[in-house]
């Protein structure tokens, strides 16, 4: 194609917006890989640096989106030819490099990984970055330990993205999980997914935030930061995991030393921006296999291209709920 549409993040006069645009192959930035794109997917990352309520884009113009999947166009790198289906996500992808919100993407091949077999591009989206952060949040727990024997995991943001895959994938894997939430509605959204039990948010006096609690989780997977993980801390059982993945609610954490060296807990930082190997390729084909989420389809909804703006307005509103797909050219 000689021009094609992209969704533009740009900055002026210190306010962010972003905009529909028509680009060419020789206004993307260099790498190895070009690709068509089939989807994206939409991330609280992608509304915060849409919208500017984050800080979250390194370089103005940008195109956004930090998840992509499609075909091999053209390839520099010898291991990819055209043809290829592949999937691209994190690093500087949608913050200082040209992203997925585009019909075309063009990225270091470093940061491309070849889709697992039985996996669909589709899929590959519903998954996108949310997918790989809550899988290798619970490959990294299970390397500290962490089995459905030692008692209950709590997933913090339920209703998320990372949240409800987390929960999928954890709940088949024979844990009892807690899904905490704010949204009341969404407790039979979130059983259907597999939580055993679904706790509410507001039922936490986090103002009152004890050094050790009540011990009752051997796994977490917090998508908050903040008190609520300040809370989970302060609740974990002896040997205790905490996966850190997000901050929605807060990067600030204002806790004590005593969970970690009276109870021996683990605060593990998920890193799924820049992960290497053998990570991001081991944990893209166990998404394929044996933690491929059960209910991954039910969570998803699909959007056009021109639906962009709008949905990020409902995420930054807290309104959004599991999965979107992002449909560019299909596949």
């Amino acid at each position: 194609m000689d021009s094609f549409k992209a969704l533009l993040i740009e900055e002026s006069e210190g306010k962010v917006a972003n905009r529909f645009v028509d680009m060419t192959v020789a206004d993307l930035d260099a790498g190895e890989v070009l690709i068509r794109v089939a989807y994206s997917s939409v991330n609280f990352k992608d509304a915060l640096a849409a919208t500017g309520a984050g800080k979250i884009i390194r370089r103005f113009p940008c195109v956004g989106g930090i998840d992509l999947s499609g075909t091999v166009v053209a390839s520099d790198d010898a291991r990819f030819k055209p043809g290829d289906p592949v999937i691209a996500t994190s690093f500087d992808i949608g913050v200082a490099h040209h992203g997925g919100y585009a019909e075309m993407a063009r990225v270091p091949a470093d940061w491309v990984v070849p889709l697992p077999a039985g996996m669909s591009l589709y899929e590959a989206m519903v998954l996108g970055t949310a997918g790989f952060t809550a899988a290798l949040g619970v490959v990294r727990m299970e390397e500290n330990g962490l089995t459905p024997a030692k008692g209950p995991v709590i997933v913090t943001g339920a209703t998320g993205g990372v949240g409800s895959l987390a929960i999928d994938m954890l709940a088949q894997r024979g844990y009892h999980v807690v899904a905490l939430t704010g949204k009341e509605s969404e407790a039979d959204y979130l059983r259907s997914l597999g939580a055993a039990e679904v706790m509410l948010r507001q039922s936490l006096d986090l103002s009152k935030i004890r050094p050790l609690d009540r011990a009752r989780w051997a796994g977490a997977v917090d998508n908050l930061g903040g008190d609520v993980l300040a809370w989970i801390a302060s609740t974990m059982e002896q040997g205790g995991t905490i996966a850190s993945i997000g901050l929605a609610a807060s990067m600030k954490l204002n806790t004590s030393v005593a969970p970690f060296i009276l109870r021996g807990v683990s605060l593990l930082g998920i890193d799924s921006g820049y992960i290497r190997e053998p990570y991001r390729h081991g944990v893209w084909q166990r998404l394929a296999s044996d933690l491929r989420p059960p209910h991954l389809l039910d969570m998803a909804r699909t959007i056009s291209f021109s639906q962009l703006p709008e949905t990020f307005e409902q995420y930054i509103a807290g309104k959004a709920k599991g999965r979107v797909v992002v449909e560019l050219a299909g596949g």
